[in-house]
């Protein structure tokens, strides 16, 4: 690999050069997929430091984002199927959780970048710490607009669109709305993610080509795009080609 580093970088230069900066995608979403195939093929590295080098890699891939100028992104970080894993895996995602978020309330990049943090999903089914960390994390960087950086964690999209349709359901028993208000636009400000645009771009990691429950009401009109690297071996060059690749495809929406 040490050898080729020149050349990926060379090949990283070539891509980056010939994108065109109109043509950005505003919102990334991202599949993180492939941490625990990682760990395997290492030999004896727990599933937990799998998940340790994928937030190395998310770090990376935020920094690639603010060098490009995409503003929005989304990462997949969290199903509500991942609690049925083996319990000492889940409790080591929700230390490794609790610990990153809490994190971000003093990380100096953050908050030189502006960028706003979120957390999108059934937040409830978390332990009361991690809810914690993410309540200081959003609170640290509430007033930033310049960046938005969404962690989906305890999410599923079709129990996002289930919940959405209850929370209209009682609009409409309480007398707040009328059957005849609902509306995509009225959907769209019941989900998880009210008040944030649809992903132009959806990279998914790992060789898998499937979206397992992620955005299924906002990823009408994305951009889908596989990656045969697992998400800790993903480099800026499998990066860059994903957005390579949006950018060559014509988007016409349906007309």
């Amino acid at each position: 690999m040490s050898i080729l580093k020149p050349v990926y970088k060379l090949y990283e230069w070539y891509i980056s050069r010939n994108l065109r900066p109109e043509n950005m995608p505003k919102h990334i979403a991202i599949i993180m997929d492939g941490n625990r195939r990682f760990s395997k093929i290492q030999g004896n590295m727990d599933a937990v430091d799998g998940h340790k080098k994928g937030i190395n890699t998310l770090e990376s891939v935020l920094d690639w984002c603010v060098d490009l100028g995409i503003e929005i992104v989304t990462a997949y970080a969290f199903s509500t199927e991942n609690f049925n894993r083996p319990p000492n895996e889940v409790e080591g995602l929700m230390r490794l959780f609790k610990e990153n978020f809490e994190g971000i309330a003093r990380n100096k990049k953050i908050h030189d970048n502006q960028v706003r943090v979120k957390a999108v999903g059934k937040l409830e089914l978390l332990p009361d710490d991690v809810r914690e960390a993410i309540r200081l994390a959003e609170e640290s960087t509430a007033n930033y607009n310049k960046r938005l950086v969404n962690i989906a964690i305890g999410y599923d999209g079709r129990m996002e669109i289930v919940d959405a349709i209850k929370k209209i359901v009682d609009e409409v028993e309480n007398g707040k709305i009328r059957p005849e208000d609902i509306d995509e636009n009225l959907v769209n400000k019941n989900l998880y993610t009210a008040g944030m645009e649809d992903p132009n771009l959806i990279i998914r990691t790992s060789g898998e080509e499937r979206l397992s429950g992620f955005l299924l009401w906002q990823s009408s009109y994305s951009e889908l795009y596989f990656c045969d690297s697992l998400w800790p071996q993903l480099r800026k060059v499998d990066f860059l080609r994903a957005v390579r690749s949006y950018q060559q495809r014509e988007r016409r929406f349906g007309v």
